[in-house]
């Protein structure tokens, strides 16, 4: 079996990183990946995308515990996900979506201890197999280009 290269180069830096203490991603956002903004929460294009336009939206307050969110704060995060989910359905169309939340460190969580909640377009027939099969992610977009459309749709 002849087997093909997959280069991912963005994934570098990932995994240079990964092993660094940095602050907060939450609190100290990359402002040109930021496309959202409510009173009490935001919404951020994710890094290290499973697929093309895969938001988080997280509160703006540093929270690591669901339960202690106020209704305010789960509205604000509830309403900017179905906001972002519109926007995402006029810029790319996607046949679904995976919204989830990842508690706590053994649950998958890469930030435990700020809450946010992950909205994940989904194509019919997409890459989801890679990770498995071959332990990549195709993503076909940049994140400056995904950043612009979707600011666009949200403003």
């Amino acid at each position: 079996m002849l087997i093909k290269p997959l280069w991912a180069p963005w994934r570098l830096e990932y995994v240079q990183q990964a092993d660094e203490q940095r602050g907060c991603v939450f609190c100290e956002p990359e402002l040109e990946l930021v496309v959202d903004r409510g009173p009490h929460a935001f919404v951020v294009l994710n890094r290290f995308p499973y697929s093309a336009g895969h938001l988080l939206v997280a509160p703006g307050r540093h929270i690591g515990v669901y339960g202690e969110l106020t209704d305010e704060e789960v509205l604000d995060v509830h309403r900017l996900a179905s906001a972002s989910i519109a926007a995402l359905d006029d810029e790319y169309a996607p046949h679904g979506y995976n919204l989830g939340w990842n508690l706590g460190r053994s649950a998958g969580a890469g930030v435990a201890d700020h809450v946010h909640l992950h909205v994940v377009p989904r194509w019919t027939g997409d890459t989801s197999f890679m990770p498995v099969v071959a332990g990549a992610k195709v993503i076909p977009e940049a994140l400056a280009a995904t950043a612009d459309r979707l600011r666009a749709r949200l403003s």
